[in-house]
């Protein structure tokens, strides 16, 4: 298939969505909530071995199928992708594991409506393109699977209900790895705010700054090179979820506290047609193509405790990576990058940051990294990738709840839809959606987690 039968395929699905979207918010704020049963605690029973499908083996699914060959109570049985090589090379490293052969499926987008329904499934992982996410979950649901989805869960607010709701139905967990929240700093850091090393959080910072050019328009990176046209079609927030999640976690959003309203800017468009016209060519069509996307979005959230959060999406300028990690309370606060540094009042010098060293380490380590740290060496992401499926699977296997549950997942990917209307409204705040329909306030926090 073509690359530009593949764009205008996508930009008229995503245009008749815009439709939707702007006649919507001609007239009103966001949507109350829909009816739907009532919020769930999403404690299901164990299951002694988790069997598992995979969606998807491009980069991330492929490291999360290696992570499940090494994680106890976890069995691959099948593997989906459009591309039939990228499944015989995962079965093949069943066959040097000694493992059994998971069924392969491939040869069409929508090749796992038939996988989930011929499999006995108890967990379905989506590693695919944002616009498959929530009809995977959704299938996965819906035939008596648990559902995984790398980020976002949905990109659309009415699918982000409508997973919510199907969860609630089917009593199904669906959950959103954001395998950022188990970074080793932003663990260390949810450590301390639990034990009130920063006193009252008050403010955060988060984003995901990263120079996405090059993947956006090269030929050989993503199946149908399919990121850059969300770029095309939107102006948003396009990935919130990996500053998000862990800020999220510290202000107990969706257990105690809740995110109340946003606003959102978006700055002039011009980053990916100027790279594109050096690297292939001013008359190349991602140089002479017309993008929506801004080249940086800022989105202001405020919650209802009174906290401020700043959100930043920055992929379409020459930059070094970062997602910011800024929490700031009434005793002292914390960063990430550049370089992690604290500063807390009475213990740090004066009006200078401290860096966040090995002393610190030792004292603020949060346990669940301690304990895993060993089995998670050499995983993606500097071993958090495999943090996040371990705990997927040791919470099934357990019968426990999730550490982010599917309206957790829900919450944090709503900033796509919620910045692109305050953009398109000239910066007008947004009221936030409830998908928790008001248990929000006695839903207790995240704990800190001492056990694998």
């Amino acid at each position: 298939m073509s690359d530009n039968v593949d764009r205008r395929d996508f930009l008229k699905t995503t245009a008749a969505a815009g439709l939707g979207l702007a006649a919507a918010g001609s007239l009103t704020e966001c949507s109350s909530q829909p009816a739907g049963s009532a919020p769930l605690a999403f404690r299901t029973d164990p299951i002694e071995t988790v069997r598992v499908a995979v969606v998807g083996l491009g980069n991330q699914g492929t490291g999360h199928t290696r992570n499940l060959i090494r994680i106890p109570n976890a069995e691959v049985v099948a593997l989906c992708d459009l591309l039939p090589e990228r499944v015989a090379r995962v079965q093949g490293w069943f066959i040097e594991a000694g493992r059994p052969v998971p069924t392969g499926y491939s040869g069409s987008h929508d090749e796992y409506v038939r996988m989930i329904a011929e499999e006995d499934l108890d967990l379905v992982y989506t590693v695919t393109p944002w616009q498959y996410h929530a009809p995977i979950c959704l299938e996965a649901m819906r035939n008596g699977a648990h559902a995984a989805t790398e980020i976002p869960m949905g990109i659309y607010l009415d699918e982000l209900w409508e997973l919510v709701e199907t969860a609630e139905r089917t009593g199904r967990h669906c959950v959103m790895m954001e395998n950022c929240c188990y970074d080793r700093i932003e663990l260390m850091i949810l450590n301390m705010v639990r034990h009130g090393l920063f006193g009252d959080l008050r403010h955060a910072e988060c984003g995901y700054l990263h120079d996405l050019r090059a993947l956006k328009t090269s030929p050989n990176y993503y199946v149908e090179r399919w990121r850059i046209f969300h770029s095309i079609a939107r102006n948003a927030d396009l990935y919130p979820c990996h500053g998000l999640g862990p800020i999220a976690q510290c202000l107990n959003i969706n257990r105690g506290n809740q995110f109340d309203f946003l606003v959102s800017m978006s700055c002039a468009s011009g980053g990916i047609a100027r790279y594109a016209a050096h690297e292939y060519g001013p008359d190349h069509e991602w140089a002479t193509q017309e993008y929506s996307l801004g080249d940086v979005q800022n989105t202001l959230i405020r919650t209802v405790e009174g906290q401020t959060i700043i959100v930043t999406h920055d992929t379409n300028t020459p930059r070094p990576y970062s997602r910011k990690v800024l929490v700031q309370g009434t005793r002292g606060l914390v960063r990430k990058y550049p370089e992690p540094k604290i500063y807390i009042e009475g213990v740090s010098p004066p009006h200078r940051w401290q860096d966040l060293d090995d002393e610190w380490f030792a004292e603020w380590e949060h346990p669940l990294h301690t304990a895993i740290r060993e089995s998670a060496s050499g995983a993606g992401h500097g071993g958090m990738d495999y943090i996040e499926d371990y705990r997927l699977i040791q919470c099934l296997h357990e019968g426990a709840p999730m550490d982010m549950d599917v309206y957790d997942g829900a919450a944090w990917s709503a900033v796509v839809e919620l910045s692109e209307r305050s953009i398109a409204r000239r910066s007008r705040s947004i009221d936030y959606p409830d998908f928790t329909r008001g248990s929000w306030r006695e839903r207790e926090p995240l704990g800190i987690i001492d056990r694998i």
